[in-house]
């Protein structure tokens, strides 16, 4: 995950930033759903970059008290008899959604921001976040640790800090995964909600504020119709509330 570009944070690869300003992204404000259709959702955004074509924003939550694993994670690590476990399509530690905003962005294939590293993908973003925070009078940095030697299998986020995660007080108050392929960039994160005295709403609406001014941008919404929709359910059913997803599989 590093290079030398991300050993020194002043290296950064610049993004062009004419192109990224030029731009519409799409914001899906989402309902609380279940844990499966919330993956399902985000892995239908990805799977969908191509027609979607810009860079889409979706903030959720979820209608139970959840856990979601990385894609590598032991299911058994988590704390399946008091939550809903599901696991994510990207990767990082053990989130618990019960206490935390979630919001995922994707990022279409052939878009500037692809032509940066995932570690420095994760500072871009990271830095909106940072934004969000500040409007609550919170003055976090980019946590400068490289991944710590700890078993991936069983971690868990907010208690593991790594590089360019959010931390505020040396405490960590927002963390991410990525998945990447040919069709973009499908980047998953969670913020504590102690960040906003436990205003999820508020919280929402400065994180899209904080990305728009971050990235200079205006966001239009995104309404997903009904052929969408079926792909999630589809998504959902077969894949992602499936026993060989969640448990079995070995990844």
């Amino acid at each position: 995950m590093k290079n030398s570009s991300t050993d020194n944070p002043r290296a950064f690869k610049m993004i062009d930033t004419e192109k990224v300003n030029s731009e519409n992204w799409y914001l899906w404000k989402d309902a609380a759903r279940s844990p499966f259709f919330n993956m399902a959702a985000d892995e239908c955004i990805l799977e969908n970059s191509e027609s979607i074509a810009v860079p889409l924003l979706r903030i959720y939550g979820w209608d139970r008290p959840s856990v979601s694993i990385g894609y590598t994670q032991d299911y058994n690590a988590a704390p399946h008899r008091e939550y809903t476990v599901v696991r994510r399509p990207t990767g990082g530690g053990i989130v618990y959604h019960d206490k935390d905003l979630t919001y995922t962005i994707m990022i279409p294939g052939g878009h500037s921001i692809l032509s940066l590293d995932r570690v420095e993908s994760y500072h871009v973003f990271h830095r909106a976040v940072l934004r969000a925070l500040a409007s609550f009078g919170h003055k976090g940095v980019l946590s400068d640790k490289s991944v710590p030697a700890v078993d991936r299998a069983t971690m868990r986020c907010f208690v593991t800090p790594t590089r360019y995660d959010v931390v505020c007080k040396n405490k960590k108050y927002a963390g991410s995964a990525q998945r990447r392929t040919k069709k973009g960039i499908l980047h998953q994160g969670s913020i504590l909600l102690e960040a906003a005295d436990g205003n999820m709403d508020l919280l929402a609406e400065r994180l899209v504020s904080a990305f728009a001014e971050e990235f200079s941008i205006s966001f239009m919404p995104f309404s997903p119709d009904p052929e969408f929709i079926r792909q999630i359910d589809s998504l959902e059913k077969e894949k992602f509330s499936k026993t060989e997803w969640n448990i079995s599989k070995i990844h």
